[in-house]
């Protein structure tokens, strides 16, 4: 390990206790999404920038979900690295959620880990990111190139007014690759993600007395058989490169610790998930209408069309529905063998870590939009323990390794080019 790296990890080392209150903090300025106002959080995150001079501007095409942009040059010509956060959390309710630890907004630390909504998901990645950009514009004399960090909203909501935005009017932080800390689990990098697909499917029919079923269809009845007939769409069998499969069969092990036992037989395949099912009024009655939202994920390899072909064909046959899109996006990909994976995993080994196994992660980050510009996005972070659940957490000293790790890969790209 070089000097300068070695000088890295002893301010670290010397600022951890600063490194852990920042991200308490953090989670302790509310930005659940919905609604998605990140405002306190943002002032949280321009406080720490202003107050030591590195550079920054607030993006805001809403005005209630800012985003931070802040970025500086290296010594000499180089690539551009592109860090990247997310603000927003997922809402909590504390009188379903157990919380344990003063609350979902705490921030305490308990037996070694931070409690909190939203800090594994993702306010110890985004500050992992903000630690990373003030150490390295320390050193910037000694780097090629440039880094950026781009901290934004809306990300709960597919960023729309976040980094969707950010790709689409500002091209200044597309970068050569993306480092992002969405939880993922130190022992796995990720380099694509399946996508989402959602669509809602209605059904309307006169509807009756619950005793006069002859005289209509029932709503309910014709949902329900088009939920199991969708099962259909799980058999689709992508079309995935082969070095991918190879990567992803050496890393099972990896891939179900990170994400549940069985996440490797799912990693590659069309799933199906009824989230939302509304019909029916009273026990007596013959439903005239049914509602149902369909959440599909995409594997890399498979497409929207060769998905809804058979939805639409499915629902087709049943004339009393139809099929209303929700959202949807694209899985994405790009090189597991490209330097950045290669930096991250001896990084990770130089710090006493297992070498972390490349994988494809099941949800969705901001990460997609930099692979589907066509440029390499890696995602590295925490476990993510409770995420989207009561007594959401993580470990104090995997976040500072997390910390740790950004920095040294940040450091590396910016001057092995």
């Amino acid at each position: 390990m070089s000097d300068m790296k070695k000088q890295l990890l002893r301010w670290i080392e010397h600022d951890r206790d600063r490194i852990v209150e920042f991200l308490q903090d953090f989670v302790r300025a509310k930005s659940p999404n919905p609604p998605g106002d990140t405002r306190l959080a943002v002032a949280h995150i321009t406080k720490f920038l202003g107050s030591h001079q590195l550079p920054y501007r607030i993006i805001a095409p809403q005005e209630t979900m800012p985003n931070i942009v802040g970025t500086f040059e290296g010594a000499a010509p180089g690539k551009h690295l592109v860090l990247n956060g997310h603000i927003d959390v997922f809402p909590a309710d504390e009188s379903t959620e157990r919380w344990s630890h003063g609350g979902a907004w705490s921030g305490r630390i308990v037996d070694g880990r931070l409690y909190g909504r939203g800090v594994a998901d993702m306010k110890a990645g985004t500050s992992a990111s903000i630690w990373t950009f003030h150490y390295l514009h320390r050193i910037r004399d000694q780097l090629k190139g440039r880094l950026t960090l781009t901290a934004v909203s809306d990300e709960e909501t597919f960023g729309p007014w976040g980094a969707r935005y950010l790709m689409e009017h500002h091209p200044e932080v597309h970068g050569d690759c993306c480092l992002n800390g969405e939880p993922s689990s130190p022992l796995t990098v990720r380099f694509g993600e399946k996508a989402p697909l959602w669509f809602k499917v209605v059904v309307q029919t006169k509807g009756a007395h619950g005793a006069y079923t002859h005289l209509t269809p029932s709503a309910t009845k014709i949902a329900a058989k088009i939920i199991q007939e969708l099962e259909a769409v799980t058999g689709l069998v992508p079309d995935v490169p082969e070095n991918v499969r190879a990567v992803l069969a050496r890393s099972k092990e990896a891939i179900d610790r990170a994400q549940g036992a069985g996440a490797y037989d799912i990693l590659l395949k069309v799933t199906l998930n009824i989230g939302v099912i509304q019909g029916g009024q009273k026990v007596n009655m013959i439903p005239g209408a049914c509602a149902f939202e369909v959440d599909i994920r995409l594997p890399p390899g498979m497409t929207k069309e060769r998905v809804m072909a058979v939805v639409n064909e499915i629902v087709g046959r049943h004339p009393e529905a139809r099929v209303e899109p929700i959202n949807d996006s694209k899985p994405s990909l790009c090189d597991p063998d490209h330097p950045m994976m290669k930096i991250i995993q001896r990084n990770v080994q130089s710090l006493g870590r297992p070498e972390p196994a490349p994988i494809l992660s099941l949800g969705g980050t901001d990460a997609r939009l930099w692979r589907l510009a066509g440029i390499p996005a890696f995602v590295h972070g925490p476990f993510p323990r409770g995420m989207g659940q009561g007594d959401e957490n993580v470990d104090v000293e995997e976040y500072l390794d997390i910390v740790r790790t950004h920095v040294l890969s940040a450091y590396d790209y910016l001057t092995t080019q």
